[in-house]
């Protein structure tokens, strides 16, 4: 059974078989097989030249001109730059130097490697608690009377009270 169909691009009469533009070869096929994609994540129609792909193209929108949140954050990732002189490195995350407090990449992250200028070698939060409680005792072990003259702060235990 022949059932004739128009190509609606060249107008031309074929088959079912051969009513596709590549079927037949149609030469007016670009009037009519125009894509369009549209980004999924913003939405957007992006156009595409002729040739191009176009799921590379809308790679391309996502990575440069989408305007949704999960593109811009992609974006984002690699924003903690290294602070060493002459470095351009980024990371994901940031490394940040426990002597001078510094974000640096992998590469220099040591404080060896970034000629670090923090104050010696860094206490754990065992031994800042440490001297924070010595700062502490030694600021209340000596107080001074209204004479001005210093006195223990801790009258109760001084064996001259008794």
């Amino acid at each position: 059974d022949f059932l004739p169909l128009k190509c609606d691009a060249c107008e031309r009469i074929f088959c079912t078989d051969h009513v596709a533009y590549a079927q037949h070869d149609c030469t007016s096929a670009y009037k009519k097989d125009v894509q369009v994609p549209v980004c999924p994540l913003c939405n957007t129609p992006v156009p595409v030249r002729r040739g191009e792909m176009p799921d590379v193209v809308v790679g391309e929108h996502i990575d440069r001109d989408c305007k949704s949140d999960p593109a811009q954050r992609k974006r984002k990732i690699f924003t903690n730059k290294c602070l060493k002189p002459g470095c351009k490195q980024k990371e994901m995350m940031k490394l940040i130097c426990d002597q001078c407090h510094n974000n640096y990449c992998l590469k220099h992250r040591h404080p060896l490697d970034h000629d670090c200028s923090g104050a010696g070698h860094s206490l754990s939060k065992a031994g800042h608690a440490a001297v924070a409680r010595a700062q502490a005792s030694s600021s209340k072990a000596v107080t001074t009377s209204s004479s001005g003259a210093p006195c223990p702060a801790d009258r109760s235990s001084s064996p001259a009270s008794a």
